[in-house]
């Protein structure tokens, strides 16, 4: 009898459960699909008299299949987003929501002081997490918590602050190590990670995402150990900026995204190699975008003539009014004052034409992009491209074509992820999900769409597709090449 009532019990607290993540799941559901109907600016665009019973068929499908495996919430949320086949519109599971159900925050920051003691003794460590490490992007310190615990405390990282904690880590009993990488494209959020030490702790790869080497008394032995060690978790992309003269012709730069001011740095830190030689190769494969400021000096490098830059329109719907009011109030706006003064002034414009679209006042709509110089060399200029070419490196793609300088190379159209832009973020009401969505449409629609379809290469490459790139040249670079040294004989 006894085992009867707990069985009966234990029953009843899976239906609970079952029950309580139905609810969540269809308040997440519902919460999504008015979203996208009165803030996606794409919305009227992509549910036409043509489209719309399809659309709706697939939410009633999807509302029978939360009903039957709420605990599949995730799954279904994706399959109505990605209906609108746009990558920018899309739903990721919210790492940082922790055990109470709460949403966690990023670290405070600085947080973290390491004076130069402190420093200098981590430099001496090794064989364990603890120490001071480099990746492509800065540096960081380890430092022992309590117990099994280490911190990963910014020294130098490009987005991040000095003090502001990187990585928690946390070291089991058999040598393995998870941590919270507090990610600055994730907001600061944390990302559940798994890492591990190679080559007698003198590697941290944080799986799937970063690598870093312990620092050592040799600069150049870092790089060179940085740049030729192969991830045993690689993230699948795996491509790592590199500049490097092929010979006394072609200066060669691999740049792998557009997320933070690594290409401005690695372009200005080869300035004059580059513009000493007649050809320039530009490998952006994978490179999934980021933002336009920067790719700035690269645009400079290719330029010669003016050329039609097509603007943005800012979708002025009651929610996209209320998140550009709470990123102002918590000061959650990229370059501080002046990116809160700018999105004010995007704010009174949406006020003024509510439901519309309105041009940002200091930005307009279409110009003309105009510099000053025309460098005689590089001369001509590959740009290597392929199917992970999205968002920000297609708006490079496209402004750089526009140069009598420019070919560009790949066998495989771009992503197509462009025509609705600036992507923010928001919360799913249950906490287990963020929704990500764009709040612009491109002024070239409808005629000259890019969604769907990316952006050709003039020059067909024969050779496959390289799975891992890491920091290597590989056939496609060589073939580049060679087309562009021949075709100046």
């Amino acid at each position: 009898m006894k085992t009867k009532l707990i069985l009966t019990l234990s029953g009843l607290g899976l239906f609970f459960l079952v029950h309580a993540q139905n609810e969540d799941c269809i308040k997440d559901f519902n919460y999504m699909i008015n979203k996208i109907k009165t803030d996606y600016p794409g919305y009227h665009d992509k549910v036409t008299k043509s489209t719309e019973k399809d659309l709706a068929a697939l939410e009633l499908k999807l509302r029978k299949k939360i009903d039957e495996h709420p605990d599949s919430c995730g799954k279904y949320l994706n399959e109505y987003a990605e209906w609108f086949r746009d990558f920018h519109l899309k739903v990721r599971n919210n790492g940082s929501k922790n055990r109470q159900g709460t949403t966690g925050k990023s670290k405070p920051d600085p947080i973290v002081e390491l004076n130069n003691d402190t420093i200098l003794a981590l430099g001496k460590k090794h064989g364990t997490l603890e120490g001071l490490w480099n990746s492509f992007r800065g540096k960081i310190a380890i430092r022992k918590g309590t117990g099994n615990s280490y911190y990963g405390i910014v020294i130098q990282q490009n987005g991040y602050k000095p003090g502001q904690i990187m990585f928690e880590f946390t070291e089991g009993n058999k040598g393995e190590i998870t941590a919270n990488y507090f990610a600055r494209e994730n907001h600061f959020r944390a990302i559940p990670v798994v890492a591990s030490l190679h080559m007698d702790a003198r590697i941290l790869e944080i799986h799937g995402f970063l690598k870093f080497v312990r620092q050592s008394g040799s600069k150049a032995s870092d790089h060179a150990f940085l740049s030729s060690y192969r991830a045993e978790f690689p993230n699948g992309n795996n491509t790592y900026p590199l500049a490097y003269y092929l010979n006394d012709s072609t200066f060669f730069l691999r740049i792998p995204d557009f997320e933070d001011e690594q290409a401005e740095l690695l372009v200005k830190a080869h300035w004059k190699e580059i513009i000493s030689r007649p050809f320039l190769i530009v490998d952006i494969r994978n490179n999934g975008g980021g933002l336009d400021d920067f790719f700035q000096s690269l645009l400079s490098l290719v330029y010669t003539n003016p050329y039609n830059v097509t603007g943005v329109e800012w979708y002025a719907s009651e929610g996209n009014i209320r998140n550009s009011e709470e990123a102002i109030n918590s000061g959650d706006v990229r370059n501080g004052e002046e990116g809160i003064k700018w999105l004010k002034e995007l704010v009174d414009a949406m006020k003024k034409n509510p439901g519309g679209f309105v041009l940002h006042p200091e930005m307009g709509g279409d110009a003309i992009e105009k510099r000053d110089t025309i460098y005689p060399y590089p001369r001509k200029v590959g740009i290597i491209i392929n199917e992970g070419n999205g968002s920000a490196a297609e708006q490079f793609i496209l402004e750089a074509k526009e140069s009598k300088k420019v070919i560009l190379f790949g066998n495989h159209n771009t992503a197509g992820v462009l025509d609705y832009s600036n992507r923010v973020q928001e919360d799913f009401p249950s906490g287990n999900y963020l929704f990500f969505w764009p709040m612009t449409r491109s002024m070239r629609l409808p005629d000259h769409p890019i969604d769907n379809i990316g952006i050709s290469p003039d020059v067909n490459i024969p050779f496959p597709e390289t799975d891992q790139l890491y920091g290597r040249l590989d056939d496609w670079v060589y073939f580049v090449k060679e087309y562009l040294e021949f075709n100046e004989k």
